[in-house]
């Protein structure tokens, strides 16, 4: 039994790397990987879709202040993430965001069509720890009631106090992960707001200058 829980918890940690390296990379199998979470539409006016993609270069790659873009011709579908450097301020916390970016030419120009995505292990674990203490919560108060705990007045205060412990546990997690949401989405409108940039005032050639290949 020792060994089998050693195995399992190696094999979980394994996947939990697995799924935050798919989720991350800029290879193309990676270019839609993840929790769509939430979408946004835009539209960028007096501009073509030819010319957008044009700008992605020879590497398919935009480099930006805050983040990278890559463009996947196979599944027409732009990559946007956040950069993360070590010891810096930018850390990552549990609910990373990455953009899944659709082009489709209008009359007038171009719409944006942005899926937010976190990795699947994030959201998850996150809905099973939600949905274990609210669920644990509920049946030990239904447990409770039908073993009669409710016939006394300490019974009420222990009921009352589980049923407080558990909804402060949910309420806490609630806005750890909402907070977590807000500061890992205003890093992704950031990298989406510089991409919007570069496609509106596109940089003008110089010699020798050339756009610099993704690192996976």
């Amino acid at each position: 039994m020792v060994l089998a829980g050693i195995f399992g918890a190696i094999l979980f940690v394994l996947l939990l790397i697995g799924d935050w390296y798919q989720f991350t990379s800029l290879g193309p199998f990676s270019a839609q990987y993840g929790f769509g979470i939430a979408r946004r539409h835009d539209r960028l006016d007096t501009l073509t879709r030819q010319a957008l993609v044009r700008q992605f270069g020879t590497h398919d790659v935009i480099a930006l202040p805050h983040g990278v873009a890559r463009w996947f011709a196979a599944q027409e579908v732009i990559s946007l993430r956040p950069s993360y450097q070590l010891f810096s301020m930018r850390f990552r916390t549990a609910w990373p965001l990455k953009g899944t970016i659709t082009l489709r030419s209008t009359e007038a120009g171009v719409e944006l069509h942005l899926t937010k995505r976190v990795p699947w292990s994030s959201g998850v674990l996150t809905l099973i720890w939600l949905g274990l203490v609210t669920i644990g919560t509920a049946a030990f108060l239904v447990m409770f009631g039908i073993d009669e705990g409710f016939g006394s007045a300490s019974g009420w205060f222990l009921g009352l106090g589980v049923a407080g412990l558990g909804g402060l546990v949910l309420l806490f997690g609630l806005i750890m992960a909402s907070m977590a949401y807000r500061l890992e989405d205003s890093r992704l409108m950031q990298v989406y707001r510089e991409l919007q940039d570069v496609w509106r005032n596109p940089p003008q050639p110089s010699a020798g200058s050339s756009q610099v290949a993704p690192s996976e």
